[in-house]
């Protein structure tokens, strides 16, 4: 019998933050273009709106966890990423190339943290709230926000699949 592997928190947290844009790009390759802008209920985020959010949300973990990783215990900015507004206005954006920047930023953040030892996935951020924050904290959290805006797309991708049947 082949012994059971170790759990490796850090390798795992690489594999999930690594796999989000395929993720992404799968779920919309085959929505139709009138579809990426259709909210499935008022107050939702459509499917570029969405996408939009987490390039944008993206852009911002890639920014702190540099500070925390060149620099002892830097003051990290809070963000509200509800209220982030893009550079470009979400309307005017092709869907396709803000995964493809989304996909950018993230292996960025992905080859930063495949570069740490483990001393450096302890290493500190002090965010004016929540006070200390370690990189493997952020990461779960990057983490977090991504399993929960797949699960929003794969339910607004399957709710217009379903209606065009």
């Amino acid at each position: 019998m082949r012994p059971v592997p170790e759990y490796d928190p850090r390798g795992w947290l690489l594999k999930a933050l690594r796999e989000t844009a395929h993720a992404m790009e799968s779920l919309l390759w085959d929505t139709e273009e009138a579809m990426l802008d259709r909210a499935p209920a008022d107050g939702e985020w459509s499917c570029r709106e969405l996408v939009s959010h987490m390039t944008e949300m993206e852009r911002r973990y890639v920014e702190r966890l540099e500070r925390m990783v060149r620099l002892d215990e830097p003051k990290v900015d809070a963000f509200d990423g509800d209220s982030i507004a893009p550079e470009t206005p979400v309307e005017q954006q092709h869907i396709f190339d803000t995964m493809d920047e989304f996909g950018v930023l993230r292996r960025q953040t992905v080859y930063l943290l495949w570069s740490l030892d483990s001393e450096d996935w302890d290493r500190i951020g002090v965010h004016p709230y929540l006070g200390p924050l370690t990189v493997m904290q952020v990461a779960r959290e990057m983490n977090e926000h991504d399993l929960a805006h797949l699960w929003q797309l794969r339910r607004t991708c399957d709710a217009f699949a379903a209606a065009s049947v």
